[in-house]
């Protein structure tokens, strides 16, 4: 799943975890070599001072020993025994000693032992006493690390404002030519960067896009308009045959064909050009249509499409249905659906009911599965033994005629036998 934060801020988080962290590895890697120089400069120390004592005692016995940090004692192998017990069996070299006080409070002391010429030297230093500026210099580096965090996030603020700004910058124009519907040149805006070299590619494929959508338009209105004459020629030459006193009942209805195949193609240009204005709510001009009259005429249209099968087709308008669109868009619609109904089912019946602000196209086909009942309105999709030479075009049409009036359409399985079930639902 992407991240839906916006980019200045996810660099702001990116800069402030970054600058943190690496003040935090800083101040762990500072205490940690601290320690270590201090513990091994602390026993180098003793251990030279025990050395020192015992080679006084040897040359100069009952000099004392001076120093202003380290305690220390001496006494030979006969003498030993006046040594705490705990330090006598200790061998030469720095260990750590842990003893309690007369106050009950643990202490924690580095002792050196130095063993030569039959002499044992103590020096003990007390290593409690730098637990306070230890606590100190801890205090002190968790301040430094949250300070050096705080600096990388202040920083990290005035950097996005300033790497981001030519993007942002970007952002909005892309958004005001949404908003206005006009793209204008972006390039000539920005510096010649990457961002230039973005907004040069995005007046480029603009400008493609507006030439290849400009020539779409001008080759639909083109086609539209020499469709229309002789569509409107076969038209007007039908109604003058059917007036003519001598003519027989059988070319009566070829004539009527003619007529009903000249208005559906009259009715399919107006809405293919109404799909390529690309318009975000389809024009009503005031219009009602009532949804069961174009049901019937769909109907009477697509009987020839049976081809003498078996096959029944009804219309039941259990409720008046009205929409505010062209009747041409919704017959173009109902063809589509009513004529895959029809190709589909070899027997049976096919049965279109209008009701409840909707209309549903009932077939006894082979079915759809429920998988494939939202495919199939994809360009180029067709049903499974689809015959003829269609081109999986017809409920692509549908479902883009259907959005564009805010109508929903789908398809499903029957539950009670084999068949499928076509539905607008009207807004």
């Amino acid at each position: 799943m992407q991240s839906r934060r916006k980019l200045r801020f996810r660099l702001i988080v990116s800069f402030a975890l970054f600058g943190f962290g690496l003040s935090a590895l800083f101040a762990v890697a500072a205490l940690y070599v601290r320690a270590k120089v201090e513990e091994q400069l602390v026993a180098s120390a003793l251990q030279q001072d025990a050395d020192s004592y015992v080679q006084q005692m040897h040359e100069s016995p009952g000099q004392p020993f001076y120093s202003k940090l380290m305690t220390g004692w001496g006494w030979s192998d006969r003498t030993l025994y006046k040594a705490p017990l705990a330090w006598q069996p200790l061998p030469s070299g720095v260990h750590d000693i842990y003893e309690t006080d007369t106050d009950g409070r643990q202490r924690h002391y580095k002792l050196a032992v130095s063993r030569k010429y039959g002499l044992i030297a103590f020096v003990k230093y007390d290593v409690s006493r730098d637990d306070l500026g230890k606590r100190q210099l801890l205090i002190s580096v968790i301040g430094a690390v949250f300070l050096f965090g705080l600096l990388s996030l202040v920083l990290g603020l005035w950097l996005s404002r300033k790497v981001l700004k030519p993007v942002s910058e970007l952002a909005n124009r892309l958004r005001d030519f949404r908003k206005a519907g006009k793209a204008e040149p972006l390039a000539p805006h920005f510096a010649d960067d990457e961002v230039g070299e973005l907004a040069h590619a995005l007046d480029e494929y603009s400008a493609r896009l507006t030439a290849m959508v400009e020539r779409d338009r001008e080759f639909n209105s083109d086609v539209s308009h020499e469709l229309r004459t002789p569509l409107a020629v076969i038209a007007s030459t039908t109604e003058l045959l059917q007036g003519s006193p001598d003519l027989t009942e059988k070319l009566s209805e070829r004539l009527k064909r003619i007529e009903r195949a000249s208005r559906q193609a009259t009715e399919l240009i107006e809405a293919l050009l109404l799909l390529s204005r690309a318009e975000r709510r389809g024009p009503t001009r005031g219009e009602t249509t009532e949804v069961g009259k174009v049901a019937a005429d769909v109907i009477e249209s697509q009987r020839p499409q049976m081809r003498g099968k078996p096959l029944t087709i009804d219309l039941a308008v259990n409720e008046p249905v009205n929409v505010n669109a062209p009747a041409s868009v919704l017959s173009v619609a109902l063809t589509n659906l009513v004529g895959n109904a029809i190709k589909y089912t070899l027997e049976g019946s096919v049965r279109v009911v209008v009701e409840n602000g909707s209309i549903e196209v009932i077939d006894t086909g082979p079915g759809i599965k429920p998988e494939d009942a939202e495919r199939l309105f994809q360009r180029g999709v067709r049903g499974e033994g689809a015959g003829g030479s269609g081109a999986g075009l017809g409920l692509a049409i549908v479902r883009r005629l259907c959005e564009l009036y805010g109508w929903d359409v789908s398809m499903r399985p029957r539950s009670d036998a084999n068949g499928a079930i076509a539905s607008i639902r009207f807004a």
